[in-house]
């Protein structure tokens, strides 16, 4: 995979960390970027948020639309069937993006990796595999679309992990994030679990979690 396109948004100058956000299927990564102010991070708060843009692929349960997508997705069932080079592809050019802003100066403990849906997944695989220490992993609305394949690096057993996800969520139910949450902490983990009374989407007091997981990470 070439190297993805970002929007970048830094609320101060100096930036000594980083939030790598990865959008879902068929958005882009101008989705979340209405969300920084909404974090309501303390002034002093120096941040480089990342919002890298999808790879446009045809989507086989989309009857091959092409769209934004870090992978194709052959099937909707429970298991999630999916095209696992394309995931491992896209997991590392997320590495791709932490190693380039380890160049820049930010230590990669300083750098946190969230991602939406299909975004979740992505970061969910990045993260676990990483071979330096990271900040922290936020997965929105998600499911652990590699907990069979997954060979994770030992550099982040301690990682920071926060799993958010909607109650009424009928696009990614319930059932896999609590799933993702199980397989997670039976690999040694400890994630997390937050849930809201929303559909596959972002709630108000979400938003205020997160930003308290954020500041947690790099405070």
């Amino acid at each position: 995979m070439q190297s993805l396109s970002c929007e970048i948004i830094e609320t101060n100058d100096n930036v000594d960390a980083a939030i790598i956000w990865l959008h879902g299927l068929g958005a882009s990564g101008h989705d979340f970027v209405p969300i920084v102010p909404r974090l309501n991070l303390p002034t002093d708060m120096a941040v480089r948020f990342i919002f890298p843009h999808a790879p446009s692929i045809p989507i086989t349960i989309n009857d091959g639309m092409v769209m934004p997508g870090w992978y194709d997705i052959y099937a909707m069932d429970i298991e999630r069937e999916i095209d696992l080079t394309q995931i491992m592809a896209s997991s590392k050019a997320i590495a791709d993006l932490v190693d380039q802003e380890s160049s820049k100066g930010i230590p990669s403990e300083r750098i946190i990796i969230a991602g939406f849906s299909q975004g979740g997944a992505v970061a969910i695989q990045s993260a676990l595999t990483y071979p330096k220490k990271l900040g922290g992993l936020m997965s929105l609305s998600s499911y652990f679309a590699t907990h069979k394949t997954i060979e994770p690096n030992p550099e982040n057993t301690e990682l920071p992990i926060c799993i958010y996800h909607g109650d009424n969520d009928s696009v990614v139910p319930a059932q896999l994030a609590e799933h993702t949450q199980k397989c997670i902490s039976e690999l040694g983990y400890t994630a997390q679990y937050k849930s809201y009374p929303m559909a596959h989407e972002v709630h108000p007091q979400q938003i205020d979690d997160m930003s308290d997981f954020i500041q947690r990470c790099l405070t």
